[in-house]
């Protein structure tokens, strides 16, 4: 008897997690979207603590990656971007990265894995901004590719495969 109420306890907590996942994904108020007019006003420091407005990029196709140091999947596509962003450059496409961690993390990572795009540190207001940006859940990497005009053409949870975006930036000119 002892060792079924040992296996009740992680079935039990498990529907419990699953339980309160389900009421805050679904019943949780839900953050007002950002218009792409208030998007281009955000700033974050970037690796020197220099603030950057996004506004600079403004007019560019702008791809737009969530991620952190710890996420695998982020790891991943980033090579994939460093290759992407040195080919659609000339043609005005930028690659701008919001890491949902602190700069010492970032720091380290970057040391070990260099980027030619610019990152900018936004810890948890960065998740904010990437669920009003359509990512409800906030897992990363998250990823969203701008038009010129500013709106939301590619909007990708999870690791985006390298021949999508590709396909996404020639369909938009870029």
């Amino acid at each position: 008897m002892h060792k079924k109420r040992f296996y009740l306890i992680p079935t039990a907590l498990a529907a419990l997690a699953a339980g309160i996942w389900l009421a805050q994904t679904r019943y949780a108020p839900q953050a007002s979207a950002v218009s792409t007019d208030a998007l281009w006003q955000l700033s974050f420091p970037d690796q020197r603590g220099q603030r950057q407005t996004l506004a600079q990029w403004r007019g560019q196709v702008v791809v737009l990656n969530f991620w952190a140091s710890w996420c695998a999947p982020c790891r991943e596509e980033m090579p994939d971007f460093v290759a992407l962003r040195s080919q659609f450059r000339p043609s005005g496409v930028e690659f701008v990265g919001i890491a949902i961690d602190n700069p010492a993390n970032v720091a380290q990572f970057l040391q070990q894995q260099p980027v030619n795009y610019p990152i900018l540190i936004g810890e948890g207001a960065a998740n904010s901004l990437a669920r009003q940006l359509g990512n409800p859940s906030g897992a990363l990497p998250y990823t969203i590719v701008l038009d010129r005009d500013g709106g939301i053409v590619l909007s990708h949870l999870g690791r985006l495969p390298r021949a999508t975006l590709e396909t996404a930036l020639r369909k938009i000119g870029a």
